[in-house]
Order: structure tokens, then C-alpha cells, then sequence
């Protein structure tokens, strides 16, 4: 037996083994199908009720009315699978199936729980390759008791509690999911409220000056400064009405006096008076290094000199003034009433000089502050649409939830439908005798190979050259074959002798 481990096996020696031994084969191969099958005749039958449930999607497309986002089918599956397996949902179940009642009422609830819980199974169906479609078509519900009757009606009883525990589920989600959006929007309201008295608050107090109302202000800042500039020329059109009426006026009057004294209207008193108009006219309209009003200047202090000089330039005596001793004459009242209503023009425009100015101040303190006021409402801007935002998203959350509750209540959701209904079986799933014939005889053949093999790695015999220079580990230099069945011991020794006679040290017991 060491010799024949010594060296590999080849597929000469296996059939040359099994030539030798296929009688134990084949005997263990004929005993091993009756021997299985007699065993199978005592094991327990059992019976097995088959239901297909299919997952139909929802009736309503997904585009129109949003499902309430929930575990995935198989994650949900398991988690019924769980509750229907619990003790109490097997008790209420023993309970329907009158499992507890009759000749079956021999076992014990905790016996029908651990059978049931085993007997159980649940299995999903997995989408095809061809539709590359992830979304579970439906699971399979298998039920295995000693009894078809009682496996059909808790095959049919379970896929009963599967659909209404989806419903059940369906609708208390969508219901705690509606609850709590209901909590969270009234909370998401008041930070709206509160947002938005902030943003009100801040307007009515920076009203004006707000980032929209920057161009306006702009705008209106360089219409008043237009209207500034209008009202400036205006006042200086009216100032200078006023010194040229009260420049006529006066020389009006001292006309109308020299008459009234009998003197002749045309002296140098006159003249310098009518010099200091033309000044004063001219002082209002350019500069005093400009050329005319230098010589005008010049002008009236040369005949100031001359009046000086003459002596002409004495003042009337007071008791000879007589101005209102007779009426004025109409050039003289209208001078007046030009310097009058000049005098009210420029009142006015004074007015509305400054009104301009403190409009212009304020356009300008709003201008100036406007990136400050700016920061301030977008960070105001951003919590009220951040508030915003979030209700907004609430609210829809909510109405979704709401129709998906709906959808479910009306069975227009994600519904089971049974497509083959709990089946009655009319043989066992359980022994499959058959089956174990099969295995008997696959049984058998391996028995037989085995102590067939057995038997071979313990025979020592040497059968072949092969044998002998590996258990001898000497070679071989001659054979002599067997002549006869009668001769054959002779021939064997003189085999042996003859091997001897070489001196390679082979005997006879060997």
C-alpha cells in the first residue's frame, strides 16, 4: 500500500481498479435508491401553498400627485414580514385560522408560533434584465405545513395581513408625514410674521433711502440742482430789475425835483446821479477789474470832484424839499411799482432758494447713506426670503402630503394586488420521494467508489511491471508470464527463482 502511494495514479490504473471492483459498485448503486426511498416513506409530508403578489404602482401619475417618500418596497416588505411574523400577529392568526380549535388544537400556541414562524416565506421577484426596470415587480408568499388545507388558508390568511398592513402603513405616514409638516408650517409662519415686521418696520423708517429708491434720488438731486440753478439766475435777474428800477427812480425824482425847485434838470448833480446807476448796474453784472467799470468808476469820481469844485452839489434845505407838496408824477410810480414787485420776487425766490437747498441736503444725506441702508435691507431682504422660502416649501410639502393620504384612502396609491391566489397542493413538497431515489442511487454509487477505493490502497499485490519497480525500486529485466490456471503457482516460483538467480535481491516473499 506505501509502495502504491509512492506514485501517481494514471486513468489505466482507476479503470483497472474499477474492473476489479465494479461488482461492490454496482451492488451499493442497486441498494441505495430503495434504501432512500423506503427512508423517505417515514418522514412527515409536508405541503406547500404558493401565492404571487404583484406591486402595482400608482394609479395617478407621480407628475401629477407626488407620493409621500417612504422606505423601497423590499425595505418595507421585510419590515411587514417582521410584524406579520411577531407573536401577537401569529396569535390573532392562529386565532382566524381555527389552528386553535379541532383535532388541531392538540399542539400548544407557542408550537403553532415557532411552525408558523419556520413555515413562513417570503421571497421578492426580481426585476428582468430585458425592462433594466429597479423597481420590484412584486414577492412571492410560501407556506409549509403538515396539512394542504391549513397551508392554503395561511398561505391566503398572510397575504391578506400583508395588504392591509401596506394600506395601513400607506395612510399612517402619509397622515404623520401631514402632521408634521402641519407643525412645522405654523412654525415656519410666525418666523414669516416676524420677518416680515422686521422688512415693514425697516422701510417705514428708511423710507426714501431705500436701495430701490437710490436712482430716484438721484434723479430728484439732479433736478433740483437744475431748479437751484433756474432759481440763481432768477434771483439774479430780479436783483439787478430791482438796482436798474431804483437806479431810474432815483434819477426820476431828482429830475422831478430840480423841476419842482426851478432849477434845470440837466446838472451836475443829476448826471452823477445818473453815473452812479450806470455803476451800479455795471458793478452787478461784471467784476471790478473789468474794463468798463473802471472807467465808469473813474467817470463818477472825476465829476464827484467837479461838483466839489462848482459847489453845485449843496444839499437842498429841507424847508424847499417839497416832494409830496405835489403829486409824484406816473414815471416815478411805476418805478416804484417795478421796485415793489422786484423786491417780492426776490423774497420769493429767496423762499425757494432755500427751499431747494434744504430738498438738496436731504436727497443728499439719503444718496450718502444708501450703502449702509443698502447692507441692512439685503440682510433683512435675505431672512424674510429665506422665511419665505421655507413656508412656501412647507406649504407645498404639506398639500402633497395631503393628496397622498387622499390617494390611499381611495386605493388609487402603490397598491398589492394577488395575482395567483393561495393554491391547494395536492402532493408534498416534502419528502420529494423521487428525489431522494435519485439521491439514493448518487449515494450509493459514491459509497461504492469509495470502499471501493479503499480496498485498493490496501491491497498490496504487484500486477503490473509498473507495481514492481516502484515497490521494489529496482528494474525490471525480465517477465515471465503465466502459462495456465493449474501451472500458475509453478510459474510464479520459477518467476521468483529465476529473478533470485540475478542477484538483484528478489525473493520469493516478496
Amino acid at each position: 500500500m506505501e509502495a502504491k502511494l509512492e506514485r501517481d495514479l494514471t486513468a489505466a490504473d482507476y479503470i483497472a481498479m474499477f474492473r476489479r471492483r465494479w461488482v461492490l459498485i454496482v451492488i451499493f448503486a442497486l441498494i441505495g435508491p430503495p434504501l432512500a426511498y423506503g427512508i423517505s416513506r417515514f418522514l412527515p409530508n409536508r405541503y406547500k401553498s404558493h401565492t404571487l403578489v404583484l406591486i402595482e404602482p400608482p394609479n395617478v401619475s407621480e407628475s401629477l400627485v407626488r407620493q409621500v417618500d417612504m422606505a423601497s418596497v423590499g425595505q418595507r416588505i421585510v419590515s411587514m414580514q417582521q410584524q406579520i411574523l411577531s407573536r401577537a400577529s401569529l396569535e390573532s392568526l392562529i386565532h382566524q385560522s381555527g389552528l386553535d380549535s379541532g383535532d388541531q388544537a392538540k399542539e400548544s400556541a407557542d408550537s403553532w408560533i415557532d411552525q408558523l414562524q419556520k413555515a413562513i416565506e417570503v421571497t421578492a421577484v426580481q426585476p428582468t434584465l430585458e425592462t433594466g426596470d429597479r423597481y420590484l415587480p412584486g414577492f412571492n408568499v410560501n407556506v409549509t405545513l403538515a396539512s394542504p388545507r391549513t397551508a392554503q388558508a395561511v398561505c391566503a390568511a398572510v397575504t391578506s395581513m400583508f395588504i392591509h398592513e401596506n394600506d395601513r402603513m400607506q395612510q399612517q405616514h402619509a397622515e404623520e408625514t401631514t402632521q408634521f409638516l402641519s407643525a412645522q408650517l405654523v412654525q415656519a409662519k410666525a418666523d414669516l410674521d416676524a420677518q416680515d415686521g422686521k422688512l415693514a418696520a425697516f422701510k417705514g423708517r428708511y423710507i426714501g433711502s431705500l436701495p430701490d429708491d437710490e436712482q430716484t434720488n438721484l434723479n430728484l438731486l439732479t433736478g433740483l440742482t437744475s431748479q437751484l440753478d433756474a432759481a440763481n439766475q432768477a434771483l439774479a435777474r430780479a436783483q439787478q430789475d430791482k438796482s436798474f428800477a431804483q437806479s431810474m427812480l432815483t434819477q426820476q425824482i431828482a429830475a422831478w425835483q430840480a423841476t419842482q425847485s426851478g432849477r434845470d434838470p440837466d446838472t451836475l448833480e443829476q448826471q452823477l446821479a445818473t453815473m452812479r446807476s450806470q455803476l451800479a448796474n455795471l458793478e452787478l453784472r461784471y467784476t471790478d477789474d473789468y474794463p468798463d467799470v473802471i472807467k465808469a468808476k473813474a467817470d463818477v469820481a472825476k465829476l464827484e470832484k467837479k461838483i466839489a469844485d462848482t459847489g453845485e452839489a449843496k444839499p437842498v434845505p429841507e424847508s424847499s424839499k417839497s416832494p409830496k407838496a405835489a403829486v409824484e408824477p406816473a414815471q416815478i410810480t411805476q418805478w416804484r411799482a417795478q421796485i415793489h414787485t422786484a423786491e417780492q420776487m426776490i423774497a420769493e425766490k429767496t423762499r425757494e432758494q432755500e427751499q431747494i437747498k434744504s430738498q438738496i441736503g436731504l436727497y443728499q444725506s439719503r444718496v450718502q447713506g444708501s450703502p449702509v441702508v443698502e447692507e441692512q435691507y439685503k440682510e433683512l431682504t435675505r431672512g424674510y426670503q429665506t422665511a419665505l422660502d421655507s413656508y412656501n416649501d412647507l406649504l407645498k410639502k404639506r398639500s402633497e402630503s395631503a393628496m397622498s393620504g387622499e390617494l390611499s384612502k381611495e386605493q388609487q396609491g402603490e397598491q398589492f394586488t394577488v395575482l395567483d391566489p393561495a393554491n391547494l397542493p395536492d402532493e408534498p413538497s416534502f419528502p420529494n420521494r423521487p428525489l431522494f431515489a435519485l439521491g439514493g442511487l448518487v449515494g450509493g454509487l459514491a459509497v461504492g467508489l469509495g470502499l471501493a477505493f479503499l480496498f485498493e490502497m490496501q491491497d498490496t499485490s504487484l500486477r503490473t511491471e509498473r507495481d514492481v519497480e516502484v515497490g521494489l525500486r529496482l528494474p525490471v529485466l525480465a517477465m515471465v508470464p503465466a502459462i495456465g490456471p493449474v501451472a500458475g503457482k509453478k510459474s510464479n516460483k520459477t518467476a521468483v527463482s529465476g529473478l533470485a538467480s540475478t542477484g538483484l535481491g528478489l525473493n520469493a516473499g516478496a
